[in-house]
């Protein structure tokens, strides 16, 4: 009979996110998760085995948590543009307000881990796809309405905005100078016509 888990498991993947962002996945030891998480070693390698489960189990859970919040903010806009604006507000965000200067939790796994990680590859690759389809999406809604005036092909203009996105995750790794983000965000927009 299998034993019933005396911890919440959403609360266990959300602390290990936070261990993980801030420490990094070769900086993190399996007493800094034991340590964080409130739960005793026993339990956590029964239940995610080793930490390189939790580190993809956390990933997932970030990764299930920002597409939600996107398909949210793409849901729930009225214009292309506006909704772009929002989702680049969106991507920089929490990350100025962030006093460590994490960055985003994504694109620190894919800058240290996903090169040599292949199931970490694949679920950065699987997060950049929707991040660009979900751009993707807008801009073509935005250029069959008239809204968006740029000629260039709604995937190309998709991709090139995601960038801008991830360029901005990892400079915020080394500032927060919010006038500099507005200028990055309103100079993107600009981009679409």
């Amino acid at each position: 009979m299998a034993r019933t888990k005396d911890f919440d498991e959403n609360e266990v993947l959300t602390k290990a996110i936070q261990v993980f962002w801030l420490k990094g996945y070769n900086g993190t030891s399996m007493q800094d998760l034991v340590d964080s998480l409130g739960i005793s070693r026993s339990s956590l390698y029964d239940t995610y085995t080793d930490k390189h489960t939790l580190f993809m189990k956390a990933l997932e859970s970030y990764q299930n948590s920002g597409a939600a919040t996107i398909r949210d903010i793409i849901d729930n806009s009225a214009s292309a543009k506006e909704t772009i604006k929002r989702l680049l507000e969106l991507a920089i965000g929490d990350l100025l307000s962030d006093k460590e200067q994490k960055g985003c939790f994504m694109v620190n796994a894919e800058v240290e881990v996903a090169s040599h990680d292949a199931e970490v590859n694949t679920l950065v690759c699987k997060n950049d796809q929707q991040m660009e389809d979900a751009f993707y999406q807008v801009i073509q809604k935005g250029k069959d309405s008239g809204e968006i005036k740029n000629k260039q092909d709604a995937r190309a203009l998709a991709r090139f905005i995601f960038n801008a996105v991830k360029g901005m995750r990892v400079t915020a790794k080394s500032s927060t100078d919010k006038a500099a983000f507005d200028d990055i965000i309103a100079l993107t927009i600009s981009v679409l016509g």
